[in-house]
């Protein structure tokens, strides 16, 4: 016999069940913004106390749908992330082990390999990215078609060809860049058109994103995909004239405001068309704030880039990979909510899944979770132990429930003290209580070596298997994965 308690809460919890059915149904068009660079606490709506900068039209997303405030990036910086949500599968597991791609070589994502919107688009999708892709493709000369070969910082000449770029990768339209050093070379679909100054590079994005989506409001029937990678507030910082000291706080609160507006802008295009209510939006950020934005500075003028959270981007610790996730969609996600559950970026792919009642793969999508019953309120039903984080130099951390081990002796990134700085004798590692010490202040490596253990294995378990969830074995890109990367150093 049941008890009855249980029956009480199985009884609560059904409305949400159906709920999560009907879902399924609908459908809704999808718009995922990424911003780069942009910290937690970048977002005045999730740092009231100590976020200056002035972001209404994030701030108003947030009032009318839900706050994740335990989300993560796939890693500490640009490139791996945007593997993992594309793929959901972590970088770590392709020959990128640390650091980030430059452009003027073949796509990360291989061939043949399923994609967030490869699989939308077999399911009915128009699919669109409009923005920063930082996950390599080739150029091709246009009259021979053989591969340019990057010289210095050159960029590709204009009517330059893409053989494997985002419209190899699932997407039905592309138009943007591929990376911060190559921003001037502004690409739609597979041709370089044209070259022009960065500062342009803002308001490009966000204008073409308002035309996608008032271009598919005439296709009602055919829902869409849309991916806006901004490239701000990453370098280089250049905030159009006009929005040139509104914040107050230099030149980095005014590009992030300006990144702002565009968001507000994509917002109101699809208010204008009548898309807002069948339209999931999901709002995040690759990695935490860069040292670019000088931090001090903005500390010293009262704004704190994460919201107290240790480090930032590059690091190891959660000021590097803890990041803005913000969801609306009308009628399923109650406006003003929040959630404390553990989520990644990995987990879109899944989720997007989960939302059109469509399996994934089983041989794709292996560090995947969908979040879509956090949604609803209700609990995210997990095959995955915890989630793995990654910094600049490649070292990693295991997160499960409360406990946070580092596999690094400093930040692992850029925040002192790094991995050459910690004196000898410290511990190889750290373990920290994120529940009664979210900051990451008190190093419990050394006197819980149990709870150290017990992550550490299930860290080696998920490597192995080529999976961190349930299904088949897989095989990583690569042969070998280094787990310790300071040991002896």
């Amino acid at each position: 016999m049941k008890h009855p308690l249980l029956l009480k809460a199985v009884f609560l919890l059904s409305p949400l069940l159906f709920a999560s059915v009907s879902f399924a149904a609908d459908r809704p068009n999808i718009v995922f913004i990424l911003c780069d660079d942009l910290g937690y606490g970048d977002v005045h709506a999730l740092n009231p106390e100590h976020g200056k900068i002035k972001t209404p039209a994030l701030d108003r997303l947030a009032a009318e749908g839900m706050v994740f405030t335990d989300a993560h990036s796939g890693s500490a910086v640009c490139t791996p992330t945007r593997y993992g949500l594309m793929t959901g599968r972590y970088s770590w597991r392709t020959k990128l082990q640390q650091g980030v791609v430059q452009g003027f070589a073949p796509n990360l994502i291989a061939e043949g390999r399923e994609t967030v919107a490869s699989f939308l688009q077999a399911q009915g999708y128009h699919t669109g990215v409009v923005g920063k892709w930082h996950l390599n493709f080739q150029y091709l000369d246009a009259d021979t078609g053989d591969a340019i070969q990057r010289k210095g910082k050159k960029l590709a000449p204009v009517g330059s060809k893409i053989p494997d770029g985002p419209v190899q990768r699932g997407f039905d339209y592309y138009h943007g860049f591929h990376h911060a050093g190559d921003m001037k070379g502004v690409i739609e679909n597979e041709t370089v058109i044209k070259h022009e100054e960065e500062v342009n590079m803002l308001p490009r994005i966000t204008r073409k994103s308002v035309e996608f989506i008032e271009a598919r409001a005439a296709e009602p029937k055919t829902p869409f995909f849309l991916y806006v990678p901004y490239g701000s507030p990453h370098t280089p910082i250049v905030p159009s004239p006009e929005w040139i000291g509104r914040s107050g706080l230099g030149i980095y609160g005014d590009f992030v405001m300006q990144t702002d507006d565009g968001v507000g802008q994509i917002m109101a295009a699809l208010e204008k068309n009548g898309l807002t209510e069948n339209t999931l939006v999901i709002f995040s950020s690759d990695n935490g704030t860069s040292k670019a934005a000088d931090i001090p500075d903005l500390e010293k003028k009262g704004h704190i880039v994460s919201a107290g959270y240790r480090g930032s981007k590059a690091d190891l610790w959660d000021g590097g990979h803890r990041v803005p996730f913000i969801v609306r969609w009308p009628g399923h996600v109650a406006a003003g909510s929040t959630s404390d559950q553990l989520i990644c970026l990995t987990d879109f792919f899944a989720t997007a899944a989960d939302i059109i009642d469509v399996n994934l793969p089983a041989e794709n999508a292996e560090d995947s979770v969908s979040f879509l019953p956090a949604l609803s309120g209700a609990e995210i039903v997990s095959t995955r132990a915890g989630v793995i984080h990654h910094s600049i130099s490649g070292h990693f951390a295991y997160r499960q429930g409360k406990w946070k081990l580092l596999l690094a002796k400093g930040s692992a990134g850029w925040t002192g003290p790094k991995e050459n700085q910690i004196p000898k004798g410290a511990p190889k590692g750290q373990l920290y209580d994120m529940e009664a010490d979210p900051g990451e202040t008190t190093n419990l490596y050394q006197s819980h070596p149990e709870v150290v253990q017990q992550l550490l294995e299930q860290l080696k378990s998920d490597i192995a298997r080529g999976r961190s969830t349930a299904g088949p074995e897989l095989k990583n890109d690569v042969d070998k994965i280094i787990l310790w990367k300071s040991v002896g150093k």
